[in-house]
């Protein structure tokens, strides 16, 4: 482990300077995972002359000139199991890539990942749309702003975005990385999927603050409306079948409908404004895709006229509202759901046919990501509004093939990948909060592996919190589905939830790592997080990047700001150096607590064993505000044998008492946030 690790962040870089060939050598040489000493915003400055040797001592020259051929496909770890179970156990790393600029800046962000975090989540990677939003796909086309000029100056063959990011997965994958992919189940409301597949979405008109025409089938009109458009505009060289069927039909297809629609794929102005042209065309004769809703009823719109705002184009939005709203209820105006079903009574009431699939959208949704996986080598998927379920009677008792489209996605990718998992956006909230029925139920009928859980917006060792943990810990022993350890994500990195980060950030991260039959997500920026106690400028937060907005309270003026936390970097790096040669011994275990987080939320220590390792013992007080006095934990000495314990590890270095006793092992005092870990004699 460095020697030389600092809370000052002017001596980490000098501490750098002098030992980083020490710490790049432990690296290249396999003695370490990772570079230690080398903290992220460091990593993604790494030049190419300096970074590439170290890839190709790391991995040997030819597996390096392999992995950046984008023909070549490099399989990771895990596309050897025989299923998704290995996703149950995995730390998890979520890049927001806008934070770092470009895919290339992924691998090396990758050096300060070791081998207990071995998942990598790309936030979106698609062409974004309003706003910019990485969550409102504007195309399937890979997003252009990631591309790397300094990866293309070195390699002239990485002349596209899609060649670098297929690049990035290889060298991520021979990093010892998975790589998962986010699956979304709608579009920005005028993206180019929208607009050349219309007959896929709900649609609405509108005419002033009214709502006049929602029914079943507008979107027949709305594709008279686009075909006239091309009469008027041209069909940028492309022969046109007559007629909306043969038009938005498959023998014509989407790929030469895209064409006649936007034009070549890189010429990304006239793609621009011809989207621009043909959704101010559709918006003036009133037809607008119906904005995506979360939480119940889902169903019901009208507009709020109060909310009326003409943009500098002069065009007219509103916002909509559920007519009879519950607490969650929200509409996402930038965004437009995929229509999985027909709806009832010719849509006049707004309610869905649950019984009556479009079979044609589920058919095209499930291939384009099968696509992308296939593609570009992803062994995961992050599915984004997983805590979606409609049905207002609850989860059925036998799901069919049509019960939801993420599962459906899931499964149909591993009947090609069988080690293919399914990663849940759902926070676990009460039953009919975010969804109608109970959240658990809907993630187990939806074939989920794992679920990200809201842990990572509570301040650790909070009654809040200790209820939650404990109650996760009851799903995990009891139901398929496996909540994550969440640390924290990237729409958690805002000014909003400084008071979650304040402290307690080194006992997140040791849980996530030694309660190994439990997986974990940590957000990019955690490592070095400032404390904020009063809200830093937004560019700090990784949340305000997921979009570019330029003026008012959410905007960004420049890069994202990376914390210059210095101590508690180097207090992470301590847990993750000796997890280096002690996880993979407690990989396959499981946790025996002699502890649990206390449900009342009144006890802060927890304490437990592994059942098959009974002879390790880990002890967190949750409380980073007091130690703890005289603390008893019931000893494993009939499983054990052992009365005596040995200190092996502590996040306090000054701390080394051992523990003793039969009945009761007595620990006379435990640091604040202080994690340890004992071995019985």
């Amino acid at each position: 482990m460095p020697d030389t690790l600092t809370s000052d962040y002017a001596s980490a870089q000098t501490n750098w300077q002098k030992n980083h060939s020490q710490w790049v050598e432990d690296f290249t040489s396999h003695r370490l995972s990772f570079i230690p000493g080398l903290l992220p915003e460091w990593a993604v400055s790494i030049p190419n002359p300096q970074l590439l040797p170290i890839l190709e001592k790391r991995l040997g020259k030819a597996t390096l000139e392999a992995c950046l051929q984008p023909e070549e496909t490099w399989p990771s770890a895990a596309a050897g199991q025989p299923s998704a179970g290995w996703l149950k156990r995995t730390n998890m790393a979520g890049i927001n890539v806008r934070t770092i600029q470009n895919f290339w800046n992924v691998v090396k962000y990758a050096l300060t990942l070791p081998a207990s975090q071995s998942a990598i989540h790309l936030l979106p990677i698609w062409e974004p749309g309003v706003v910019s939003s990485l969550y409102g796909i504007a195309s399937w086309n890979i997003n252009p702003e990631f591309f790397s000029q300094e990866l293309y100056e070195t390699y002239p063959h990485l002349d596209t975005v899609e060649r670098q990011l297929k690049v990035t997965v290889n060298l991520l994958h021979t990093l010892g990385k998975s790589v998962g992919l986010d699956v979304i189940p709608h579009t920005d409301r005028y993206s180019e999927v929208v607009l050349a597949n219309p007959q896929y979405f709900e649609w609405l008109q509108r005419k002033g603050t009214k709502i006049v025409n929602h029914l079943n089938n507008l979107h027949e009109q709305v594709q008279d409306a686009i075909l006239d458009f091309l009469q008027k505009n041209g069909s940028n060289g492309v022969v046109c079948p007559e007629g909306r069927e043969a038009f938005f039909g498959e023998t014509f297809g989407e790929a030469n409908r895209i064409l006649a629609l936007f034009g070549m794929l890189r010429d990304y102005g006239q793609r621009s404004e011809r989207r621009a042209a043909l959704m101010d065309h559709l918006f003036n004769l009133g037809y607008e895709p119906a904005p995506a809703t979360m939480a119940p009823p889902y169903r019901g719109l009208k507009v709020d006229p109060a909310s009326v705002t003409i943009d500098s184009q002069g065009r007219e939005w509103v916002d909509y509202v559920i007519e009879n709203p519950t607490s969650m209820s929200r509409v996402f105006g930038p965004l437009t759901r995929f229509k999985f079903y027909e709806n009832k009574n010719d849509n006049k009431d707004w309610e869905i046919d649950f019984s009556n699939p479009k079979k044609d959208v589920w058919a095209y949704f499930t291939s384009a990501y099968a696509q992308i996986a296939r593609e570009y080598n992803f062994d995961f998927m992050r599915g984004d509004m997983s805590h979606v379920q409609m049905r207002a009677e609850g989860v059925p008792a036998q799901p069919d093939d049509f019960y939801d489209p993420l599962r459906a996605v899931r499964n149909f990718i591993q009947l090609e990948k069988p080690h293919f998992g399914y990663f849940a956006e759902s926070f676990l909230g009460p039953a009919g909060y975010l969804a109608y029925g109970d959240e658990v139920d809907h993630l187990e009928a939806a074939d989920a592996d794992t679920t990200l859980g809201d842990l990572q917006s509570m301040v650790v060792g909070s009654p809040e919190f200790l209820q939650n943990f404990r109650w996760y810990l009851d799903i995990l022993a009891t139901r398929r589905v496996t909540p994550s350890f969440t640390i924290m994500t990237g729409d958690k990195d805002d000014p909003r939830f400084d008071k979650f980060y304040v402290g307690g950030n080194e006992a997140r991260l040791f849980m996530a790592l030694f309660l190994p039959d439990m997986p974990s997500y940590m957000g990019l920026g955690f490592e070095s997080r400032d404390r904020h106690l009063s809200p830093a400028p937004n560019e700090h937060y990784t949340k305000l990047f997921v979009f570019k907005i330029s003026d008012g309270p959410k905007a960004t003026k420049g890069s994202y700001v990376w914390g210059k936390n210095a101590a508690l970097f180097a207090n992470l790096l301590k847990i993750r150096m000796f997890a280096e040669g002690f996880m993979p011994g407690i990989a396959n275990c499981n946790t025996r607590w002699l502890l649990p987080p206390d449900p009342t939320g009144h006890k802060k220590i927890i304490a437990w064993t592994l059942t098959e390792k009974p002879e390790l013992l880990f002890v967190v007080n949750l409380d980073w505000e007091h130690e703890a006095l005289n603390v008893k934990i019931p000893s494993p000495v009939k499983i054990t044998g052992a009365e005596n314990w040995q200190l092996v590890f502590s996040t306090l270095e000054e701390n080394t008492e051992n523990l003793t006793g039969s009945v009761n092992l007595q620990l006379s005092r435990i640091g604040k946030g202080e994690a340890r870990i004992y071995q019985s004699k």
